[in-house]
C-alpha cells in the first residue's frame, strides 16, 4: 500500500505540523449590545455569558478583552428613542456614538472599533428601513443609513457595518464618508445576508423584532446561492472593503463560493442562534462545548472566511481553546 493517509495523523505534533486550517485570536471579532444609564452589565437571558452594557461597564468589560488580545469589537445600540424615521440612529450623540467616542479616548489605536449600521432597533416597526405603505422604501433608507454611518465615522469608529440589506447603500455611505473627509474610514458590508432563523435570540438582546411582517423584501433568500454571490460582488464594485456572510454555519457554502470569487477579506458572523444554541446544550450535558465551538470555527476558517464575528470569541481566547 503506497498511500497510508494516517501515517500524517499519528499523533498530535504530526497533526497540528500538516494542518491546513489555522485559526489565531487576530481573527476575532467580539460583538457588544451597549446601552444608557450606569452601571450596567445585565445578562441577556436569550445569550448565557452576553450582556448589556452601560458604557462605564463596557469600557471595563474591553479593557479586560484587551489584555488577551480581543482588540476588535463590533457595537450595537440598545434603548434609544424609536421613532418611524429612525432619527436617533444617526444623532451625534446616540448612545453607540457616546461608546464610540469613550473608547478610542480611553484606547486609541489599541482598539479596532466597528459599528453596525442598521436602523432596526430605532424604528418603532422594527424594520430596517423606512416603512410606507407598508413596504420598506430602499432610497429613502439609504439616505438614513449614510448619516447613521457618518455619525459614527465622527465619533470616532474605524469602520462601519451595513447590515440592512438595502440596494445601493455601501456606495451612499462610501460616497458619504468621503465627501466629509472619511476617506479612511473602512467599510465592512453585510453583502449576504439571509432572512434567517437563527437570529431569534438577537432580536431580544437589541430590541429590534419586526412589528407586523418579516424581513424578506430585504434580506436575502436562504435557498439562492447564486444571488448571494451577486449581492456581495456589487458590494464590493460599491466600494466595501470586506464582505461578510451572516449566519456562518448553514452559509458555509455560501462562504467558499464567495471566497473563490472576490480578492476582498471575507468575515462570517457565527450568529446569536448559533450561540445560544450551542450554550443551552453544553449546559444540559449534551455537547462538549469547546470542542464544538472550536469545530465551528475551524470550519468557517476551512470554508474561507479570514475574520469571525463571534459571541464565542472571549471564551476561545480567556480560556485557551487555542
Amino acid at each position: 500500500m503506497l498511500h497510508r493517509p494516517r501515517r500524517l495523523r499519528k499523533n498530535a505534533i504530526i497533526r497540528n505540523a500538516v494542518a491546513e486550517t489555522r485559526l489565531s485570536k487576530d481573527m476575532f471579532v467580539y460583538p457588544y449590545f451597549v446601552t444608557g444609564g450606569k452601571n450596567i452589565a445585565e445578562p441577556i437571558k436569550a445569550m448565557p455569558g452576553v450582556f448589556h452594557f452601560s458604557v462605564d461597564r463596557l469600557i471595563k468589560d474591553v479593557e479586560k478583552g484587551l489584555k488577551v488580545g480581543i482588540n476588535k469589537i463590533l457595537l450595537f445600540g440598545v434603548g434609544e428613542v424609536k421613532t418611524k424615521n429612525a432619527s436617533s440612529s444617526f444623532d451625534k450623540n446616540s448612545i453607540v456614538a457616546k461608546a464610540v467616542r469613550e473608547l478610542k479616548n480611553r484606547f486609541g489605536d489599541e482598539l479596532y472599533v466597528i459599528t453596525d449600521v442598521c436602523v432596526c432597533a430605532y424604528t418603532t416597526h422594527g424594520h430596517c428601513g423606512i416603512l410606507e405603505h407598508e413596504y420598506v422604501q430602499n432610497d429613502k433608507s439609504v439616505d438614513v443609513l449614510a448619516k447613521m454611518a457618518l455619525a459614527h465615522a465622527q465619533a470616532g469608529a474605524d469602520m462601519v457595518a451595513p447590515s440592512d440589506m438595502m440596494d445601493g447603500r455601501v456606495l451612499a455611505i462610501r460616497q458619504t464618508l468621503d465627501k466629509n473627509g472619511f476617506e479612511n474610514t473602512a467599510i465592512m458590508s453585510y453583502s449576504t445576508k439571509f432572512a434567517s432563523a437563527y437570529y431569534g435570540p438577537f432580536r431580544e438582546a437589541a430590541d429590534s423584532s419586526p412589528s407586523h411582517g418579516d424581513r424578506k423584501s430585504y434580506q436575502m433568500d436562504f435557498r439562492n446561492g447564486r444571488e448571494a454571490l451577486q449581492e456581495s460582488l456589487i458590494d464590493e464594485n460599491e466600494g466595501a472593503d470586506i464582505l461578510m456572510v451572516k449566519p456562518a454555519l448553514a452559509y458555509l457554502d455560501v462562504i467558499r463560493e464567495l471566497r473563490e470569487n472576490t480578492l476582498l477579506p471575507i468575515a462570517c458572523y457565527n450568529v446569536s442562534g448559533e450561540y445560544s444554541m450551542v450554550k443551552v446544550a453544553a449546559k444540559q450535558g449534551l455537547v462538549d462545548e469547546q470542542k464544538i465551538v472550536m469545530e465551528n470555527m475551524y470550519a468557517f476558517a476551512r470554508a474561507g472566511a479570514g475574520i469571525i464575528i463571534t459571541y464565542h470569541a472571549r471564551d476561545i481566547v480567556e480560556k485557551g481553546w487555542l
